[in-house]
């Protein structure tokens, strides 16, 4: 199985949102998304949207909402 984790991650390393699903497209458009609400001023202080693969829900992090 093939999960999407997509974070948006503060400058600490601390994850402010985190979205799994199992579904590449709809994975694509959140960090887009995520990408997107980030301002200038986050990016250069070091906020980042991060998308990863995992492939077990056990590598989810447990405050993902997590959509099937």
């Amino acid at each position: 199985m093939t999960i999407w984790v997509n974070e948006q991650i503060d400058p600490s390393g601390m994850i402010h949102a985190c979205i799994a699903c199992c579904d590449e497209s709809q994975a694509k458009d959140c960090h887009e998304s995520f990408e997107q609400n980030l301002s200038d001023t986050q990016k250069a202080s070091g906020w980042l949207a991060q998308m990863r693969i995992v492939e077990n829900w056990d590598d989810v992090p447990v405050n993902a909402l997590k959509l099937d």
